[in-house]
């Protein structure tokens, strides 16, 4: 199967392991992955700033790259939802668009939900705390969210839980913002802040010993704010985990 890979520009400036950890899983399940080398960021920094004009030629510009691949897999639950949730503003009625929302996936929901994955060989013998990224439960339902009636379920948890030694921290709120939201955690630092703080404390009552996420914008923030707080939690993106990655020194 044909995958075109979209890489956030965050990950790919800061965090190239994530994009490189989300190859190996896909390759590990036969997927043929393609990286178009003309991507740009989807445009969703300037959009929650209210820049429309100049969000629209970067949602284009994904149109154009992406369009001809059968599916497209993002490490990323917020720049999925910008694609599926928010570039209707920009590309309703354009030929390709409604494709386009109903082949770009996260990489956990690709996994469970397109390759129908039920288990992934590893060994990771750590308590591991999920963080789940507003994006990713709220837009992409990758998990219950506490507000709603119905079957609870993780779809981050489906696929870590298979790992050997591999052991999970509960949370009080498990389903809380960490306070990162982009440009709020700029405009309204304090705020930001403490709400990240919250959410690491959360984790460390629960014992948690690595911090996962979908999200690597999340994990950015709460990484910060750990070490700022010398605190010694170490962060890892789920498709590092999933690749067999060792956890980072702390």
């Amino acid at each position: 199967m044909r995958i075109g890979l979209f890489i956030p520009c965050y990950v790919d400036q800061f965090y190239p392991d994530v994009g490189l950890a989300t190859v190996e899983v896909m390759q590990q399940h036969g997927m043929e992955i393609e990286f178009p080398r003309q991507q740009t960021c989807c445009g969703q920094p300037m959009a929650n700033t209210g820049c429309r004009e100049e969000t629209r030629p970067l949602a284009f510009k994904f149109l154009e790259t992406f369009k001809d691949y059968p599916y497209i897999v993002c490490p990323s639950g917020s720049c999925v939802a910008m694609v599926r949730d928010h570039y209707h503003d920009y590309l309703a009625g354009q030929p390709g668009f409604e494709e386009l929302c109903q082949k770009t996936y996260e990489l956990c929901e690709f996994l469970t939900d397109v390759l129908k994955v039920e288990r992934i060989e590893g060994h990771f013998p750590r308590r591991v705390g999920i963080h789940q990224s507003c994006h990713a439960l709220r837009h992409l339902r990758l998990a219950s969210s506490s507000e709603r009636v119905g079957p609870t379920y993780s779809k981050m948890r489906q696929l870590l839980q298979a790992l050997e030694g591999i052991s999970f921290s509960e949370l009080e709120r498990p389903d809380e913002c960490c306070g990162f939201g982009g440009t709020f955690a700029i405009n309204e630092e304090a705020v930001s802040c403490s709400m990240g703080l919250d959410r690491i404390a959360d984790h460390r009552r629960a014992g948690t010993e690595v911090l996962t996420a979908p999200d690597m914008s999340c994990l950015m923030h709460l990484s910060g704010l750990l070490r700022r707080q010398h605190i010694p939690l170490p962060v890892m993106h789920i498709a590092q985990i999933l690749a067999g990655r060792q956890v980072p020194a702390q």
